[in-house]
């Protein structure tokens, strides 16, 4: 595995491998490498020639006061963990790097990015979007790989990729969960064991609105109220947003008539949790993600 550091370097040597006719995929992360990012990687090992693996803890997408200086980093163990995954370009740049002095560009999706997590985190999105063009323009990726947990950070990569006309298909990935269902997440590391408890009611309340819609509850109200209700029962739980929306536009859905996401956001402590599930319609179940053996 090559490590490459140098936004440059990197882009000339996708432009060597393209010219080579090889194809490029790409997982773009921000580090602290979980199963969930390793099924990312072992989905997109099978699809292309050269594996390249960002790792960038982006500024951007941090807004004041949020978690930027206390996100968790581990270069070594997740370089460690790319090259037994058969990465063969780990991509590491510096903050200076992606963003020098007098960088004033930015990169904005202006529908989907303003609702679920838009609302509440300003500037997140544009933040997201930048970096992701930048990533595309840098590593000239054939395939991009994202996880269905952040499902609008997928959809709005997908109408940034569509709107600017990008060469680049974007591959969105099952959601990877610990064995008690909780969804991975680099996060997760800030619980301590009594919030880590109390973050089951993420996937409860999820369960409680499929268990609904599956039994015939139409009317989204009734079945948002319900998750407020799972949610409320755990002491601590501050609840950012419950929504049931349309799937590929994010607008709310009134009356349930076909498939439907149901998005929860809550903070336990100092970690913000989000997550997901689509519901109804057929084929919208996603297939069963690839797991690490275990050790």
């Amino acid at each position: 595995m090559k490590t490459v550091t140098s936004p440059a370097a990197m882009q000339q040597l996708s432009l060597k491998f393209r010219e080579e006719a090889k194809t490029i995929a790409l997982v773009p992360t921000m580090g602290c490498l979980h199963a969930g990012h390793l099924s990312l990687v072992h989905t997109a090992r099978a699809t292309a020639d050269i594996l390249v693996v960002s790792v960038f803890v982006n500024p951007m997408q941090f807004g004041p006061g949020e978690d930027l200086d206390a996100y968790p980093r581990d270069s070594d163990k997740d370089k460690q963990l790319c090259e037994d995954a058969g990465v063969d370009i780990f991509f590491f740049p510096s903050n200076d790097a992606m963003y020098p002095i007098g960088h004033s560009s930015f990169v904005e999706e202006t529908v989907l990015s303003r609702e679920l997590c838009g609302r509440l985190r300003p500037g997140h999105f544009r933040g997201v979007t930048t970096i992701v063009a930048k990533l595309l323009n840098i590593v000239l990726p054939h395939r991009a790989f994202f996880g269905q947990k952040d499902a609008q950070q997928a959809l709005v990569v997908r109408k940034l990729v569509s709107d600017l006309s990008f060469p680049v298909e974007i591959v969105t990935c099952p959601t990877v969960r610990d064995t008690d269902g909780l969804a991975l997440s680099s996060r997760n590391k800030y619980m301590s064991t009594e919030e880590r408890n109390a973050a089951l009611c993420v996937p409860g309340a999820l369960e409680v609105a499929e268990q609904a819609i599956r039994s015939g509850t139409s009317d989204a109200r009734m079945i948002s109220s319900a998750m407020q209700e799972a949610l409320k029962r755990t002491p601590g739980v501050k609840v950012d947003y419950v929504e049931v929306v349309d799937p590929s536009t994010l607008e709310p859905i009134v009356a349930i008539s076909g498939p439907a996401l149901v998005a929860v956001a809550v903070r336990i402590g100092r970690t913000r949790l989000i997550d997901n599930r689509l519901i109804g319609g057929p084929d919208v179940e996603p297939p069963t993600p690839w797991l690490p053996p275990s050790p």
